[in-house]
């Protein structure tokens, strides 16, 4: 993606302040915004930057049941104190195709080799701070589609617990809290959706 030009006949970015580069890049930018009467006020905002990244639901139409995972993760743990969060499979693209990205995350997280994916849209994911773009996939497995243990890269900490989970279990989970993943709703009740209209048909 082509990056914004810095001055427009809304917007005009005043001066860039790099943070944070680290895992992501955190920078600060002080800009004048032309309001919709008119008049321009100065704002300051910080932008968190790592990059773009891919989700994807997997379904087993013999068993009813989706693929999710548990993990650690620190975010959570610092807001409520839990100590495993319930999500699909996701990842950074690191400069791959999302597709390509996709069925390697699915692989190193659920053991899971999966050719066919189908690409539903791509989302802006917090966009009041980030710039991460998400792409979301969906498809199905089975059994004898499994490959490898899964588990995640042990090198970058990553103690991953795979979980088959019928769906309409997965949506009470949505409305108990015990999934709270926005990612994860989103894919789930696509699903819910896709197989509410494959009923009426």
């Amino acid at each position: 993606m082509s990056a914004p030009v810095k001055e427009t006949d809304f917007l005009k970015i005043l001066n860039e302040e790099l943070l944070s580069n680290n895992w992501g890049k955190v920078t600060k930018y002080t800009l004048d915004y032309r309001r919709r009467d008119g008049t321009w006020q100065r704002l300051t905002r910080e932008v968190y930057d790592r990059g773009h990244g891919a989700a994807c639901l997997l379904h087993n139409s013999e068993t009813g049941c989706v693929l999710l995972t548990r993990q650690f993760r620190l975010p959570v743990w610092l807001t409520d104190g839990s100590a495993a969060f319930i999500e699909a499979p996701a990842g950074l693209l690191e400069g791959a195709r999302p597709d390509e990205r996709m069925r390697a995350e699915l692989m190193e997280e659920t053991g899971f080799e999966v050719s066919e994916l189908e690409h539903l849209f791509d989302l802006q994911m917090s966009p009041g701070s980030i710039t991460e773009i998400l792409s979301y996939f969906r498809g199905s497995y089975q059994e004898r589609q499994r490959t490898g243990e899964g588990g995640g890269a042990e090198s970058e900490g990553e103690d991953i617990e795979v979980l088959h989970v019928p769906l309409e279990e997965a949506l009470l989970m949505v409305s108990d809290g015990r999934i709270r993943d926005a990612k994860t709703v989103i894919l789930l009740q696509d699903l819910a959706l896709r197989e509410l209209r494959a009923a009426k048909d």
